[in-house]
């Protein structure tokens, strides 16, 4: 998949999130807003629980002084060990990496009839579909991606009839999506020319790092979702399908037509 798209700021002007604190004056809300949804937040929490823990020990075991001086070197050393250790990956490993991990939960979903190739090329781009899965609830384009933990995922409103927009900490992914549904629509014209009939070809979207807040969500097109959530998905593919599911004979002239017109890259 093309992992060049660059993110999209978020907008700017006054957000409306639900569930936000309820009964706080506005100024608190926004305060305490701010704080939850800094990345850096789940860091801090760790660091002083493991130093004052620490710092606890020493004052039980020797005194006050030392308990303090225990406690802030425990901060200060691993202030320094998260600062070269938690760089963002670079794109390159993710994918691999999230690829990987994919790969591993899409063999569980053998045993309920599905079958995946992985690292296709689409002829005459640059794109490579991650994962094209194929069983009793159809065809799908499945999109690895593995994002910085530290920034949360989450979704905001749009005026547009798209529906809403996906965000990973402040950066739209709306051009992922948008990839996402073309490399599936490319698979669909390439499969639908080889076999002389219309196949469609869904996308998805794995994300691996962060929570994500939800099951699976249908975002602009593209259905949305963890990677524990890859067997659950296509459980409830093969549940919504029934009466109209994909028999193997046809499931397996896909699978030999993509083999054919997606090569390995």
């Amino acid at each position: 998949m093309d992992r060049e798209t660059g993110p999209e700021p978020a907008p700017t002007g006054p957000a409306a999130p639900a569930g936000g604190p309820q009964g706080y004056p506005v100024a608190s809300r926004g305060i305490l807003a701010g704080l939850a949804a800094d990345p850096r937040l789940p860091a801090w929490i760790r660091r002083g629980a493991i130093s004052l823990g620490v710092g606890i020990i020493v004052l039980v075991w020797q005194d006050w002084r030392w308990g303090l001086t225990a406690a802030a070197v425990i901060a200060i050393v691993d202030t320094l060990y998260h600062a070269k250790t938690m760089d963002l990956i670079p794109a390159s490993a993710r994918v691999t990496s999230a690829q990987r991990r994919t790969r591993r939960r899409l063999l569980m979903i053998r045993s309920i009839g599905y079958v995946a190739i992985h690292a296709r090329a689409i002829p005459g781009t640059e794109s490579v579909i991650d994962h094209l899965v194929i069983g009793p609830g159809g065809v799908y384009a499945v999109d690895s991606e593995r994002w910085d933990r530290r920034l949360p995922v989450r979704t905001v409103a749009s005026n547009s009839a798209a529906g809403p927009v996906l965000y990973h900490g402040p950066f739209s992914q709306k051009e992922r999506l948008a990839h996402a549904r073309w490399e599936a629509a490319q698979a669909s014209r390439l499969l639908s020319a080889e076999l002389g009939r219309e196949v469609r070809v869904r996308p998805a979207m794995v994300i691996y790092g962060p929570s994500v807040p939800w099951g699976v969500a249908v975002l602009r097109g593209v259905s949305v979702f963890a990677g524990r959530s890859v067997l659950q998905y296509f459980r409830e593919r093969s549940r919504i399908a029934k009466g109209n599911t994909l028999g193997w004979e046809e499931a397996g002239e896909i699978y030999d037509a993509a083999e054919r017109v997606l090569p390995e890259a």
